[in-house]
């Protein structure tokens, strides 16, 4: 749990904003704020990941630093944040181990496309793995469709299995009911917002105060470029299922076909959504965050990018030697990214 100190910290802040409410109606936060009079640890752990991190509320209140109140809600409800992830994920000592460190994600990114690589130039050897195929199946003849599909179904598992660890982590910490879980009309209204990014509008929907004082929707519309980009891939990805195990047509595909059409869109629209909020991420205020938030969502944002730059080259160069290598390279992203 959030440690004492950092709880004390965020009931002080919560408490002033209680009293003062101008920035009522600016996010998810201040209508749950309103609803209380005192905060205990599950109020400000579920207050905390209602934030979606627009800091208008910084830049509009009036005693922010150098103010002697000091008040800060974007950084201190970034640091709840930051220990709810590391309490709640699962298994909990990736969540210890992950926390935005560089190197160490670096390593498993290398041992992973390591693994892959050596694995097919093991079973398969280098005339196989540097040799250009373009015939239907010429993935499987560099990795076998069974050695591919039951990683992959495995490495998903997992994830589905962490999600909702994590979620019914995340709903005991905050002291919420299961009738409040199962409530669906939040949960209707919660997917509401959450797909359309209702918070990153800002109150005259001119997008948030992000990466500085000035309302912008360029977050906003990054971020639903990354999303609504993975959704287009793993669309792509679910096609070709149905084209393997149903209708008895091999990859690689025309590139005018149905999965490679969704891929390639749904690649490019991540690519240039990662690279948007890396961007931003760059330019950004230091002030109304945790330094760790930003380390966590870079290491992050640039697996996904190596995940979807390595797509677009394996379609790019598909019909040249460099495809066993480059599907070697690939894998081994992907597995690194779950």
């Amino acid at each position: 749990m959030p440690s004492a100190e950092l709880i004390k910290e965020a009931d002080r802040q919560m408490t002033i904003c209680n009293a003062c409410r101008y920035c009522e109606g600016y996010c998810a936060v201040f209508p749950a704020m309103e609803n209380r009079r005192l905060f205990n640890t599950e109020d400000l752990i579920f207050m905390a990941n209602l934030c979606f991190d627009c800091r208008a509320c910084y830049y509009a209140c009036q005693y922010a630093p150098p103010h002697e109140f000091a008040i800060n809600i974007p950084e201190v409800l970034a640091s709840v944040r930051v220990e709810t992830y590391r309490d709640f994920t699962w298994p909990s000592v990736l969540s210890r181990v992950l926390q935005g460190n560089r190197t160490l994600i670096a390593l498993i990114v290398s041992v992973s496309i390591a693994l892959v690589f050596g694995s097919v130039l093991a079973v398969q050897g280098s005339d196989v793995l540097f040799s250009a195929n373009t015939q239907p199946g010429a993935f499987y003849e560099f990795v076998p469709y069974y050695a591919m599909v039951i990683p992959a179904l495995a490495l998903s598992a997992y994830g589905a299995l962490a999600l909702t660890i994590g979620g019914l982590r995340f709903w005991r910490g905050s002291g919420a009911s299961l009738r409040q879980l199962l409530d669906l009309r939040s949960l209707s209204k919660a997917s509401h917002d959450a797909f359309g990014l209702e918070y990153l509008k800002g109150g005259n929907a001119e997008g948030c105060n992000y990466p500085d004082w000035r309302t912008s929707n360029s977050r906003r519309w990054a971020h639903h470029l990354v999303f609504y980009g993975f959704m287009l891939t793993l669309a792509s990805t679910t096609v070709a299922a149905i084209y393997h195990n149903f209708l008895d047509r091999d990859a690689p595909y025309a590139y005018t076909s149905l999965p490679v059409l969704l891929g390639t869109i749904g690649g490019i629209m991540i690519i240039l959504g990662v690279a948007g909020l890396l961007w931003l991420k760059s330019r950004a205020d230091p002030v109304p965050t945790d330094q760790r938030m930003i380390g966590m969502d870079n290491a992050f944002l640039t697996l996904l990018m190596l995940t979807s730059v390595s797509g677009i080259a394996l379609l790019g160069l598909r019909e040249t030697a460099a495809l066993g290598t480059l599907l070697s390279i690939h894998l081994g992203i992907v597995a690194a990214l779950y």
